[in-house]
């Protein structure tokens, strides 16, 4: 049994360094969504959350739109879509928060 254990805690530990290894990867470049037209009439703020899947060499294979107002997300879209990051061995997925 102390052996199982023992297996166990490090199967925790090297799934919970993979995790931190992903949130380590750093921005090598980004734009600034632009504030869309229709927001600043409304005089429209908040937050969009978008999950970002990037690829080993840095780039931004896919994004998901999570929450936030709907009418400022294609903008956050748009230019997380542009975004780089460092590369890395393998692919990373992470959640980021847009304020406008």
């Amino acid at each position: 049994m102390t052996k199982l254990k023992y297996i166990f805690l490090c199967v925790i530990l090297l799934v919970s360094s993979a995790n931190a290894a992903d949130q380590e990867r750093k921005v090598v470049s980004h734009d600034e969504p632009e504030y869309p037209p229709i927001a600043a009439k409304m005089n429209l703020h908040g937050t969009v959350k978008l999950k970002i899947w990037i690829s080993p060499d840095g780039t931004v294979r896919r994004l998901e739109y999570v929450g936030g107002h709907p009418l400022l997300a294609e903008s956050a879209l748009k230019a997380v879509k542009r975004w780089t990051y460092e590369p890395s061995s393998k692919e990373s997925t992470t959640t980021v928060e847009l304020k406008f």
